[in-house]
């Protein structure tokens, strides 16, 4: 296998693992629909700097130690799982209170902790403490180096096409999330965007603690 062939390989795989709706386009979407534009590319620039961050650690060796150490997995698993849990929870709570809506939300989520760098910090937490991230590039991405082709440097550029599939498809999801936002910031709508999110949300912390 050559490197064209790698990358092209390598494209359809994340590609086709990019487009199936996960955590990621719950949390893009919803931030978006709520008209939450610099937060939501936030939560972009967050997921896929941890994208870039496992690639860059796996292709240095480093993400091995997952694989390797039962222990190491374990508490970054529950860790995750944790705060998947808590974000989704709150969700559902704020729902039932009444505040996933109107003047409240915005009690909750003030305009000065909602712009780019709050979505960051939440889209790079989340891609950070997921470990299957880890673990999947671990037992992927090596089988796309091309023999002779210097590891680390290949390792990061496999990466970076994930990580420009993921901006482009993010980038859709923002555009849609926008042309039905007038839709969904509507009080109802809102209340049920948030349940469905929060109720996704906590469902992958769930699978995450109890998963295999």
């Amino acid at each position: 296998m050559d490197v064209s062939t790698a990358l092209a390989s390598f494209a359809l795989v994340v590609g086709l693992l990019t487009l199936t709706p996960g955590l990621d386009t719950a949390l893009i979407l919803r931030t978006a629909a709520l008209g939450r534009r610099r937060r939501a590319w936030g939560t972009v620039l967050g997921v896929q700097t941890g994208t870039l961050l496992w690639g860059t650690l796996t292709s240095a060796g480093v993400t091995a130690l997952l694989t390797a150490s039962h222990v190491a997995y374990e508490v970054l698993r529950y860790a995750g799982a944790a705060y998947l849990l808590w974000m989704g929870g709150r969700m559902l709570l704020d729902t039932l209170r009444g505040r996933g809506h109107g003047e409240a939300a915005e009690a909750v989520a003030p305009r000065g902790r909602d712009g780019l760098l709050a979505g960051w910090r939440q889209g790079t937490t989340t891609n950070l403490l997921n470990p299957k991230v880890g673990v999947f590039y671990v037992a992927i991405l090596p089988q796309f180096i091309p023999e002779g082709a210097p590891h680390f440097a290949m390792g990061l550029a496999l990466t970076a096409e994930h990580v420009v599939l993921g901006l482009a498809w993010s980038a859709v999801l923002v555009g849609f999330a926008r042309v039905l936002g007038g839709w969904l910031r509507r009080p109802r709508a809102r209340r049920v965007l948030d349940r469905v999110a929060g109720t996704v949300i906590a469902a992958f912390g769930l699978r995450l603690a109890f998963g295999d």
